[in-house]
C-alpha cells in the first residue's frame, strides 16, 4: 500500500501538483476516500487544461504576428 501512495504522489508531483495538493492526496489515500481523491485529481486536471489553453492562445497570437510580418515582408519587397 505504501508503494501505491508513493506512485500516486510521484505522478501528481510530475504533473505539477503543489505541496498542499499532495498533502491532501496523502490524507485522502490514508482515509481511503476514492471519491474525494477522484475530485481532487479532476480539479488538478482542470487547472492543467486551463494552463494548456492559455498557452495555446499565446501561440495563436504569435502565429498571427508571424503571418502579419510575412505579409509585410512580401509587400515591402515589391
Amino acid at each position: 500500500m505504501e508503494k501505491e501512495l508513493e506512485t500516486i504522489l510521484t505522478n501528481m508531483k510530475d504533473a505539477g501538483c503543489g505541496e498542499k495538493t499532495l498533502k491532501t492526496a496523502e490524507l485522502l489515500f490514508a482515509e481511503r476516500d476514492a471519491d474525494a481523491m477522484n475530485k481532487l485529481l479532476r480539479r488538478c486536471r482542470c487547472s492543467l487544461m486551463e494552463e494548456l489553453h492559455a498557452g495555446q492562445r499565446k501561440v495563436d497570437r504569435l502565429d498571427y504576428l508571424i503571418r502579419m510580418t510575412e505579409k509585410f515582408r512580401k509587400t515591402a519587397k515589391q
